[in-house]
């Protein structure tokens, strides 16, 4: 999506989806959607429109058979907003990103924990040898003058 005119086709494809599902797509399954992003096909015949649902698992499978459902609709609109010959094909594809960020989290979480506890093992800890293992030089005591 490097070209200009795509990457205008996707800003405007979103802002679309995103009003027709606060408007005039009245589905009751549908859930709380939110329009997180837009890739457009270098030709612009295809678009992935990647969303997410606040909600329970179950929400997220009635959420995708009403996006499924409206489809038509919304490429319907898409079209005719955007003054295209031809229509991108929509895609609707949830959108791992939260799944994603609360699995870094827990792992950020679990390593907070596991730094806290070396932490407090580390203040009770003596050392194994002696405190400064490095071999140093024999210091020759004042009276032994060898040379």
């Amino acid at each position: 999506m490097a070209n200009p005119r795509v990457r205008k086709v996707a800003d405007r494809i979103k802002v679309i989806v995103a009003e027709m599902l606060e408007r005039r797509i009245k589905d009751p399954r549908l859930g709380f959607v939110t329009v997180t992003d837009v890739r457009v096909s270098g030709d612009t015949q295809n678009a992935s429109i990647f969303y997410t649902v606040l909600g329970e698992d179950a929400d997220l499978d009635s959420t995708a058979a009403a996006l499924a459902s409206a489809k038509g609709l919304i490429r319907s609109e898409v079209a005719k907003q955007l003054g295209m010959r031809h229509a991108p094909t929509l895609e609707f594809i949830q959108d791992a990103l939260p799944e994603s960020a609360r699995a870094i989290d827990d792992l950020l979480e679990k390593v907070r924990a596991s730094d806290e506890a070396l932490a407090a093992r580390e203040t009770n800890a003596s050392y194994a040898g002696d405190a400064d293992p490095y071999k140093k030089p024999r210091e020759q005591a004042e009276g032994d003058d060898d040379e």
